[in-house]
């Protein structure tokens, strides 16, 4: 290994031909791609997924309920299985490499100074959930402070549910939880007054709004029992919903020159993506995205799927990168041979 400025160590010269920065479920199911397609694959993995405070994945065919802990140390033991490298890091920054037109070549540094080389990146670093700036929510969340109706929905089911409102969605995701439970109160706090048409659709579903802003959660037994509101009056609740806004892990892109950009829903602005075609490419060729970094409405199965594909697109741009190589050194070898004869 020889000593580069700046880092500790380079691997290899020909270093890996993907490095998959995010060890998730996107990222491991496009390790396992590559892996089968017999590729020398890195994972860099920070450990920090997303949906850590969860009790369990959901709508997963057969691995409803399963921790998300063990779904990946799962996805983990079969990436390995077909030789893919998992290692524990920080990708802290990416960069090109000038290797001759046709190709592609990166290098990413981690944290521990380490620098690696990949003839192709796949990036699933996911997203961080911006919390709305309430008392009690932060500690709460992912138990009994939930967001996805299709992830948690079942799980407070018949409960009395919060929704607090910080955003023009308020209504909408009101009206989503109402499919779950029968009393849902709708917590105007800091959202946009309500269109006469979303009142109307409210009551007629029997989703009582309060006006006052909300100061808290009150918790007893370690178990959320209610909203307290700036009066000081408390609204019994099991469980409350919250809606964050959503900012795509994306740093280690902007060597590259992929930056994120405003994700929207219609015209509400919810948070930053990575822009990306369905197969999760981006505007640097050999540089692909998948999952919640470009997708921040994936759930698990969907960012899953997503690094399924981008894993075997990136193995289509190999076999023709590797293509063209074979053929240029076929045509210099069949022209020296006929300067001989």
């Amino acid at each position: 290994m020889d000593q580069v400025a700046g880092v500790e160590h380079v691997v290899g010269q020909d270093g890996y031909d993907v490095v998959v920065v995010g060890g998730g479920s996107a990222g491991l199911s496009g390790a396992l791609a590559l892996g089968r397609a017999r590729r020398r694959v890195l994972v860099v993995d920070a450990g920090d997924p997303r949906n850590a405070p969860a009790a369990g994945v959901h709508n997963y065919l057969t691995s409803e309920g399963l921790p998300p802990a063990e779904l990946v140390a799962a996805g983990r033991a079969e990436v390995e299985a077909y030789g893919v490298e998992v290692r524990r890091g920080t990708a802290v920054a990416a960069a090109p490499l000038d290797v001759g037109p046709g190709r592609t070549a990166f290098t990413v540094d981690l944290a521990d100074g380490t620098r690696v080389r990949a003839r192709r990146l796949l990036v699933t670093t996911g997203l961080t959930d911006l919390l709305p700036d309430v008392p009690g929510v932060a500690q709460r969340w992912g138990r009994d402070v939930v967001h996805c109706p299709y992830c948690h929905g079942y799980e407070v089911r018949d409960e009395p549910v919060g929704v607090l409102g910080t955003g023009p969605m308020a209504a909408h995701v009101a009206l989503l939880f109402r499919q779950w439970s029968p009393d849902v109160v709708l917590f105007q706090h800091t959202a946009p007054a309500l269109t006469p048409e979303e009142a109307e659709q409210l009551a007629a579903r029997g989703i009582d709004v309060v006006a006052e802003p909300v100061a808290g959660l009150e918790v007893v037994d370690d178990r959320l029992s209610g909203v307290r509101l700036v009066s000081g009056a408390v609204v019994p609740r099991r469980a409350v919903v919250v809606s964050p806004r959503f900012a795509a892990r994306s740093a280690v892109l902007e060597g590259l020159g992929v930056a994120a950009e405003e994700f929207r829903m219609g015209e509400h602005v919810l948070g930053t993506s990575v822009p990306a075609d369905p197969m999760g490419a981006t505007s640097v060729p050999g540089v692909r995205v998948a999952g919640n970094v470009t997708a921040p409405m994936a759930q698990v199965i969907a960012a899953a799927a997503a690094g399924l594909q981008a894993g075997a697109a990136l193995n289509g741009e190999l076999v023709t990168e590797d293509t063209a190589l074979a053929v240029a050194r076929h045509r210099e070898e069949a022209g020296a041979y006929a300067g001989r004869s």
